[in-house]
């Protein structure tokens, strides 16, 4: 009997941390509203791609659903279970269920641990471990999964290519049996030569072991490859969700079409003819995010009469796509023409510049603002 129900359901997920001003008492003055009502589905056996800009919170959530970050509100739903109001040990035993792949293949390992040891420690902490001879050959079978010699156990981390790091971290995170795995910009901090080899490894063990993976990346090459669903997020939110090819094919919010109109086509003819948008001004601070729709302070189509004051929801419209969602009350329009391009003049918010320019900014908000 098969089941209808995702492995993993995000329900209007919030992560907001908060700006302390005081000497003496700490007081909270503001928030930094790092995620601000995400929901997405992820389906058993699914790769779900999730791009945006730096400083729109995609970092964030995937650490929230790890439960890396505590959620502020919100239901992370994994195979029924809502994780969000786990705590203590019972969350600890789910967590063999979920794990991370992380961006430097090198700060994530212990540089004081072998290779051997690094693996052998998630299989102990997670009741894995069946004695010396089943967990050596256990290990073994890890290192060759990921395309490395059994001789690498013996190794330290420090011995290997950034590639070979980043294959221990996937080792690591196969080593106490997960169905989700959440991959953090798991190729760019790699040479572009040894980038395909990881997403095809990737996609090998995901085909072999029946794996699900939320893929965060701003590469939009990258996400198209190995995806079968992408959600572009922006300044907290999704503001687009379709299946890859649809996405790239059709894009129906203004943010995505700008996103994929920088992004080089390898035939000169197409590159001269195709549409460019280039967006004015910078990403609005996470502590002081617009009004209404928080894409309308950059967006070339904005109107008066909903987009500064009424927040869009994600929905489907007409003439899309199975499973194309958008988050832009004229995206109707915007496609059929009916509404045009307006030039967009760059104006520095006030709240943005206190916000931005407090001197007593903790270093939790800073490291924030640059997910």
């Amino acid at each position: 009997m098969t089941t209808t129900e995702p492995l993993l359901d995000v329900r209007d997920v919030a992560v907001h941390f908060p700006i302390k001003r005081g000497l003496v008492l700490d007081r909270t003055v503001g928030h930094v509203y790092a995620v601000d009502g995400v929901s997405l589905r992820i389906e058993r056996g699914e790769t779900y791609g999730l791009v945006g800009e730096s400083g729109c919170g995609k970092s964030t959530l995937g650490r929230a659903i790890l439960r890396l970050e505590d959620p502020t509100s919100g239901q992370i739903v994994f195979d029924g279970t809502d994780i969000a109001s786990l705590k203590g040990e019972e969350l600890r035993r789910r967590r063999r269920r979920f794990q991370m792949v992380f961006q430097d293949p090198l700060s994530s390992l212990d540089p004081r641990q072998s290779v051997e040891s690094l693996l052998l420690e998630g299989l102990k902490a997670h009741g894995l471990s069946k004695g010396p001879e089943a967990d050596d050959a256990r290990l073994r079978e890890l290192v060759e999964q990921v395309g490395l010699p059994a001789s690498s156990l013996r190794r330290y981390p420090h011995e290997f290519s950034g590639g070979q790091r980043q294959r221990i971290g996937i080792a690591r995170a196969l080593c106490v049996e997960p169905d989700l795995i959440v991959a953090d910009e798991p190729v760019s901090a790699l040479d572009v030569s040894v980038q395909a080899q990881v997403l095809n490894l990737l996609g090998r063990l995901q085909g072999e072991l029946g794996l699900t993976y939320l893929v965060i990346a701003h590469d939009l090459a990258v996400v198209r490859h190995v995806s079968d669903r992408i959600g572009v997020m922006y300044l907290g939110g999704i503001v687009e969700e379709a299946p890859s090819q649809a996405l790239y094919d059709d894009p129906q919010h203004p943010y995505t079409r700008a996103l994929l109109s920088a992004v080089p086509v390898p035939d000169p003819e197409l590159e001269d003819r195709r549409e460019r948008i280039l967006l004015t001004g910078d990403l609005p601070s996470p502590a002081a995010p617009p009004p209404g729709c928080r894409f309308h302070t950059r967006c070339p189509w904005r109107q008066e009469t909903r987009c500064d004051d009424e927040r869009p929801e994600l929905r489907v419209i007409e003439g899309a796509a199975q499973g194309h969602r958008v988050a832009c009350h004229f995206a109707e329009d915007i496609r059929d023409g009916r509404i045009r391009p307006h030039r967009v003049e760059a104006v520095a918010s006030d709240d943005v510049l206190a916000a931005s320019s407090a001197p007593d900014l903790p270093g939790s908000v800073t490291e924030v603002l640059g997910r």
